[in-house]
Order: C-alpha cells, then structure tokens, then sequence
C-alpha cells in the first residue's frame, strides 16, 4: 500500500484559499489538545494512587490484633507491614504517573515552539500572496479598461467621415494606445511577481505540509508509548502488590490453630483441678464435713452447740418434735 502524505492533499484550486493548510493545522491543535488531555488524565490518576496510598499508610497504623497472640498474630502484624508496604508502592506509582505527564507536557510545549516558526513563515507568505494577486486582479481590471477605451477610440476614428475632427481623435487614440500598452505592461509585471510568489509560497508549502506531517506522526507515536508505559506501571504495580500478599499469605500458612491454643493455655493457665463439690451441712448435726474455705476468704470462728435437749424431759414449758422410728437419722446416706 502506498503511504500518503500531507502534500499531495491540502491544495486549494483557488489561490488565495488557505483551506487545506488550515486543515492540517487545526488537525495538529486537535492533537495538541489530545495531549493535554492525557497529561491531566495521568495528573489525576497520579493524585488518586497518592490519596490511595496517604489512605492505606494510615490504614497500616490501625490497632489490628494488638491482644493476639503467637502465629495468628504475625500473620497479623504481617499483614500490617505490608499493607505499609504497597501504600509505599503507590506512592512511588504516583510519582512515576506524574514523570511520564512531565515528559509529555515538554513534549508538546517542544512541537509547538517548532511550529511558531514555520506558522509565521506561512502566514506571512499568505498575506502576501492575497496582496499581490489583488493587486494583479486589480491591474487586470484596469488593463481590461484600458483595452476597451482604445478600441473605442479606435471605433471612433474609423466611423469619423469629418476631416475637421480627424487629427484630435486619431490623437486620443493614440494617446488610448500608448496608456492601454502601459496597463498591459503593469499587469503582466503583476502576473510575473504574483507568479514567482505563487512558486515560493508552493515550496514553503509543501516544507509545512513535511513538518507537520512529521509533527502529527511524532506525536501518535509518543502519545501511544506514554500510554502504554502508563498501562505498564499499573501492571508491574499489581504484580507489586501481589508478591507483597504472598509474603502474608506465606505466613499465615505457618498460622497453627492447635500451637496457637497451646500457647495461649500456657501462657494463661490458672488451674488443671476444678473446684471440690459443695456438701450439705446441717445445722444441728454434729457431724459436719469439713467446709473448703474459699481461697481468699476465711470464716468466722463458729462455736459448737450443746447437746440436744432431751424431748421426754417435760420439766420446762417447751414442746419438740419426736420421730418414733428408731432407725431415723437427720444425716441421710
């Protein structure tokens, strides 16, 4: 496939038209902009991946499983440092997004200061086409005239059938002439130098259309390798962040549920007895069992009773109760 270029496209039939140059320039103003666009695009990201990372950092500074402890709670400190760890990441991420926008701001601040130059050539050689060839038209015009006053003198000596009148018009007629030939020789002066401008202004034409064909090919190609660098930071920083993981997922592999509760019963054991049984004591039984002293209270000093009045002695005004049956005991087995 033949490859096309700007030159063989952006031409005007008229000659004092600038369109198809104006063409190419509003192509690469477009462009300029599609520039800028991306440079505040990849600021922006850059600014989020920084708030992202200023988040995760204070994040990483939280109480996490600060009363844990053994296996689970290096997982969890682990978990912390790299947490700390990929904020730090994302901030060298930022960094490296707003490098790439730097690069790509002096890049088009570069074109456009190569541009300047050739746009004022250019625009220069335009106005002074459009002068010359209005002054040629205008010479024309004039020319035309001329041409035509002539042939009305001349008309006008030929239909003259009086003698008196004869030497004043042949005179005008020649005067007619001699004015006619000196507007031809004006205009084909203007022809001349409208046509040697015409040539120069072709040439500084096509120079343009090389330069800003160069110009537009330049950029396409550094706007699509910022982007994809763009994309490549975002990867490597996910492959990053992944290996960053993988420490903690590594550690809490080494995570024992079985050696974490042995630590803790270790650590924290008060006791393999439990407490004795509590015993019924009754209050009028001589025969009590020993109470078990709760640890860190002792009890009052108890005095023992008398024996138990005998309920057949009637000697006082009191009644109790009796139980017939022999084998009765108020201590149960």
């Amino acid at each position: 496939m033949k490859n096309i270029h700007f030159k063989d496209f952006f031409w005007n039939s008229d000659l004092t038209s600038t369109g198809g140059y104006d063409a190419i320039i509003q192509y690469l103003n477009d462009g300029r902009r599609t520039c800028k666009e991306v440079e505040d695009f990849m600021k922006a990201r850059a600014a989020v991946e920084e708030k992202y990372a200023k988040d995760l950092l204070g994040l990483s500074k939280k109480v996490c499983g600060h009363n844990e402890m053994n296996t689970l709670k290096r997982s969890l400190d682990m978990l912390k440092l790299q947490t700390e760890h990929v904020s730090l990441s994302h901030l060298q991420l930022a960094q490296g997004m707003r490098e790439e926008a730097k690069k790509l701001e002096e890049f088009r601040e570069k074109q456009k200061e190569a541009r300047k130059k050739m746009e004022q050539q250019m625009d220069a050689f335009h106005k002074q086409k459009s002068l010359h060839f209005k002054k040629t038209m205008d010479s024309k015009k004039m020319y035309e005239q001329k041409c035509r006053d002539k042939e009305e003198a001349d008309q006008n000596v030929n239909r003259n059938t009086n003698t008196k009148h004869m030497e004043k018009l042949s005179s005008k007629a020649q005067n007619a002439k001699q004015i006619a030939e000196e507007a031809d020789k004006l205009y084909h002066q203007n022809v001349t130098v409208v046509g040697k401008i015409r040539d120069e202004w072709q040439k500084e034409h096509v120079k343009a259309c090389e330069m800003l064909e160069k110009q537009a090919m330049e950029r396409i190609n550094f706007l699509r390798n910022t982007v994809w660098t763009h994309l490549n930071q975002l990867s490597q920083q996910c492959v990053t962040s992944d290996e960053l993981y993988e420490d903690v997922r590594k550690s809490l592999e080494q995570c024992n549920v079985q050696e974490d509760i042995e630590h803790f019963v270790n650590l924290r054991q008060t006791g393999d007895k439990p407490p004795a049984p509590v015993m019924y004591d009754n209050f009028y039984s001589g025969q009590r069992p020993p109470a078990v002293a709760p640890p860190t209270r002792l009890l009052p000093p108890t005095m023992r009773r008398g024996p138990l009045p005998d309920p057949t002695n009637n000697t006082e005004d009191a009644i109790y109760s009796t139980v017939q049956d022999d084998g009765y005991s108020v201590i149960q087995y």
